[in-house]
């Protein structure tokens, strides 16, 4: 049996990751230095493309029931709403935000984790690391000062901004590191707001305020302030910042917790590193503005771990194990851009392109090609990739291809049926015929009943051949990844998504 893989952080990243590798038998180690769960809520919004991923791993339901959803994103200047953004026109099975609370999250996936058999080893710091073409020697100290070495076949560094595992593997975040500095607050307030939407009020002269009511009168508060700030955090002061930005419509109780923290645009230029890998915050960092830091360090973890497990089964040819790099780095970088345009626009000091950006959001928002771009934008859906070396083909006039994500068939059980695989699943759409014998590949057809068909595992219904409209495939294969993005596809019986799952999962030389 290999040496475990060894997962440095628990926060959700390092959860989703080691989550993800024991559902597929994989032993996993995850070591973290705090000697136990933070309480510090930090993230707290969990995006459309994120559920689908929790859907897939089993934690959808908790992780609702732990929040409250979201449907709109508000901006407001000078006391009136500029624009509405609506979410749930996305294309999704789950068109909505989640606002909970980062501790909530972290709570469900360590839940899910633990039903695999897995403890997170807490007070647990990494130490030193060495590496060889077959495995990674990493020294661990536990609270006590006791030192362990252990052997392992692959490590992760999901630990964070200020990530041992970058600096062990002589990594460095670059970017633009001129800071933005926030004051942020967990508070129990009275307000009248709409919990059902997440509100960011521009100032005339200050930066911005970012509300986003929570369960019960719960509220998180983000507010832009001065680099040069050396103040300490306290409730007046965000209470008098809420006062001046949000013209006085947030009274606070009490707070949860308090923080002033500085972020930075930057990402690390290799996510793999021999047997390392990095994710989340170790590999990237950016403004709030936007909330997809969680949701992409999450959905890293998501794209790594069922490559890993293949790896790990030495099923993995070394392009699907370097197309984590090359699918989650773009991501991280239009992230980036996109969280440093929204806060480049939130910061405007001139008053005529204050005025001039006041204008152009609320008429842009009206139009419907500009309010579902900004809609897919902050719900990830749009999120693709094309170009990837993991991914193959195109069929004519299919509406998706491969690197897109495959979206959900309503009035079908096909999205029940894939979100229980771990695996790849090879669908079929009629008529058409079941491939010879794929190991680990599970195979779906799509007909007019759900009779069983020789050489399928699953037949799925679809008598009014509502997947043949949604593709805009008649009949064709779709191969489609653990991770329910579209790795191949091709007209009628081409085969070239069974070749292409073959050259992927080739055992490496």
């Amino acid at each position: 049996m290999s040496d475990p893989v060894l997962v440095v952080g628990a926060g959700p990243v390092g959860l989703v990751l080691a989550g993800e590798l024991a559902r597929r038998d994989v032993p996993v180690r995850i070591v973290d230095t705090l000697a136990a769960p933070t309480t510090e809520s930090r993230a707290i919004v969990v995006h459309a493309r994120s559920l689908e991923m929790l859907e897939r791993v089993g934690v959808l339901d908790d992780i609702i029931a732990s929040g409250i959803k979201a449907t709109g994103v508000e901006m407001h200047a000078s006391g009136r709403t500029l624009a509405r953004v609506v979410l749930d026109i996305v294309d999704s099975a789950h068109p909505y935000s989640v606002v909970t609370a980062q501790t909530e999250t972290e709570r469900v996936l360590t839940g899910n984790l633990a039903k695999h058999g897995v403890e997170v080893e807490r007070g647990v710091s990494l130490t030193g690391l060495e590496q060889s073409a077959t495995g990674v020697t990493a020294t661990l100290r536990s609270a006590d000062g006791s030192e362990e070495s252990i052997a392992a076949s692959w490590l992760v560094g999901a630990d964070g901004a200020r990530s041992e595992v970058r600096r062990q593997v002589g990594s460095a975040l670059e970017g633009s590191f001129h800071g933005e500095r926030f004051l942020m607050g967990d508070v129990h307030a009275e307000h009248d707001f709409d919990p059902r939407s997440m509100y960011t009020f521009f100032s005339a002269h200050d930066g911005p305020l970012m509300v986003f009511p929570m369960k019960g009168d719960r509220m998180r508060l983000i507010a832009q302030i001065p680099t040069a700030s050396t103040d300490e955090a306290s409730q007046e002061w965000l209470q008098r910042v809420a006062d001046e930005r949000a013209a006085g419509r947030i009274r606070i109780h009490d707070s949860l917790w308090l923080t002033c923290f500085e972020i930075r645009h930057a990402q690390v230029p290799q996510y793999r590193i021999g047997r390392v890998f990095l994710a989340g915050d170790a590999a990237h960092i950016h403004s709030p503005a936007g909330g997809q830091g969680m949701n992409t360090g999450m959905q890293d973890a998501f794209n790594l771990g069922w490559k890993l497990a293949a790896a790990y089964r030495g099923s993995a040819s070394q392009t699907l194990i370097d197309s984590y790099h090359a699918e989650r780095h773009p991501v991280a970088a239009r992230v980036i851009e996109f969280s440093t345009r929204l806060t480049h626009l939130s910061t405007l000091t001139n008053p005529v392109a204050q005025q001039l950006r006041n204008a152009v959001l609320h008429t842009a928002t009206g139009i419907g090609p500009a309010r579902n771009a900004l809609a897919d934008e902050t719900e990830e859906t749009t999120l693709t990739y094309h170009g990837s070396p993991a991914v193959v083909g195109s069929a004519a006039h299919a509406k998706i291809r491969g690197g897109d994500h495959l979206p959900d068939v309503s009035g079908t059980d096909l999205r029940r049926v894939l979100s229980a695989e771990t695996g790849h699943v090879l669908v079929t759409l009629g008529p058409g015929r079941a491939a010879a014998e794929l190991p680990g590949v599970r195979q779906v057809l799509l007909a007019d009943t759900d009779a069983a068909v020789d050489g399928f595992d699953v037949v799925v219904a679809d008598p009014d051949r509502r997947a043949a409209a949604r593709f805009g495939l008649a009949s064709g294969r779709i191969m489609v990844r653990p991770d329910g993005y579209v790795g191949a596809i091709a007209d009628g019986d081409d085969d070239r998504p069974i070749t292409a799952y073959r050259e992927l999962t080739a055992r490496p030389e």
